[in-house]
């Protein structure tokens, strides 16, 4: 258990900073931008 709470702790870590990321609305934004980086690879954009 020693060596396991880093890994714990860092795990934790991220998955607050999705939690709040979502909560701020960041998961629309980056999916908007995503779509549009798709559209402009293949021309449609």
């Amino acid at each position: 258990m020693k060596r396991a709470w880093p890994a714990l702790a860092v795990l934790t870590l991220g998955a607050a900073f999705i939690v709040l990321g979502v909560w701020r609305g960041e998961a629309d934004t980056v999916l908007r931008k995503a779509v549009m980086i798709c559209m402009e690879c293949i021309g449609i954009g």
